[in-house]
């Protein structure tokens, strides 16, 4: 997960620009060997944006390997933006129950 959040500001532009940030990464996002999807979240009452890539478990050491595909340029894109604070990353695992 990459999560940050965004400001409400001048008309909500900085998400507008996050959202542009993940339309250009997106391909790249999935076309990493293993990645079974990419989803977006965005949450209006506490700012919050994640993009969420999920990899299937025979693949996390490759991509974790690979330093997590795009993630680096992902991580700097957002964090150049006006009104984006708090970029951060995490790991976890999640199933169907």
């Amino acid at each position: 997960e990459i999560r940050c959040k965004w400001s409400t500001e001048n008309d909500k532009a900085s998400l507008v620009a996050l959202q542009a940030v993940l339309n250009e990464h997106t391909a790249t996002l999935k076309a990493v060997p293993g990645v079974t999807s990419v989803k977006r979240i965005v949450c209006g009452g506490c700012q919050d944006f994640k993009i969420i890539t999920a990899v299937g478990a025979d693949e996390f050491a490759s991509f974790e390997a690979s330093g997590f595909g795009p993630e680096a340029e992902i991580i700097e894109a957002m964090s150049k933006i006006d009104g984006v604070s708090s970029v951060e990353t995490q790991t976890y695992t999640f199933m169907d129950a």
